[in-house]
């Protein structure tokens, strides 16, 4: 028998990889909100991984509570995941994947591009994923991965944003609103610089998230997230005193 995967969370993409893994044959043991994590490392102090697919606003209290037994197997795969998210909590090298695909309730697995994942238990998460044929690469550095997770967030970020004034699909913004998507792809990548104090490349990071735009041109840009993710955006800039006019402008419009 091969060791037991812990899948922190419930939710459709945390079931997504539990039928990935039970695939592959590892035993699966799920955490859900109510279960003293403590008291589950203790019964499993050794497992292959511990993947956390809680929801982005439990991350933190959740990474704050990770037993000790299980900070060096831990996978993470949130979305605006950036490495102080876990550095904050001591937490040195987690294997990370960068989610380009989506699962809602009632619907199959909907791939926009492959997903990369880095870090020392990436073979895991990539084997689990080849064995539902879901598309996915590792990534060989710590660098390169920042790129790849700050390419997801301008992505999600960008899109929801500009989508509450002009809804649509992501085809159809990049075509009919070139000129918004890059003034507010502008203004979260100099938050995103300033999240991570880090120098980025922004035609890359541009092209790369157009290459998702292509992977699924019909994707809706707005999703039910958007409000929360433009409000955080908004404080973000606040906090670093970054200006941020289009992101501004767009929440007046929206009010």
């Amino acid at each position: 028998m091969k060791k037991q995967i812990v899948i922190i969370g419930v939710g459709e993409m945390a079931g997504v990889f539990a039928r990935g893994f039970l695939r592959c044959g590892y035993p699966v043991y799920p955490i859900l909100r109510e279960t003293d994590l403590a008291a589950a490392a203790d019964a499993l102090p050794d497992p292959e991984l511990v993947l956390v697919a809680v929801g982005e606003s439990d991350l933190d209290l959740t990474l704050s509570q990770i037993p000790p037994v299980w900070s060096t197997r831990l996978a993470l795969l949130q979305n605006e995941l950036l490495p102080p998210a876990w550095q904050r909590h001591g937490i040195d090298e987690p294997t990370v994947i960068s989610v380009w695909f989506e699962k809602k309730r009632g619907q199959d697995v909907k791939v926009l591009i492959s997903s990369p994942i880095h870090g020392p238990l990436a073979h895991c998460l990539s084997t689990a994923l080849q064995s539902l044929g879901i598309p996915n690469h590792t990534v060989s550095s710590a660098q390169e991965m920042l790129f790849e997770l700050v390419c997801k967030n301008l992505y999600i970020v960008t899109t929801n944003i500009a989508g509450l004034v002009v809804g649509g699909t992501v085809s159809e913004l990049w075509s009919q609103h070139e000129q918004l998507t890059r003034d507010i792809a502008d203004e979260a990548l100099a938050i995103q610089q300033w999240l991570t104090q880090s120098e980025l490349p922004r035609e890359p990071l541009i092209d790369g998230m157009l290459k998702a735009f292509a992977g699924d041109p019909d994707h809706r840009c707005m999703g039910r997230s958007a409000p929360a993710r433009l409000e955080r955006a908004i404080h973000q800039a606040a906090t670093a005193n970054l200006n941020v006019p289009t992101l501004k402008k767009v929440a007046a419009s929206i009010r």
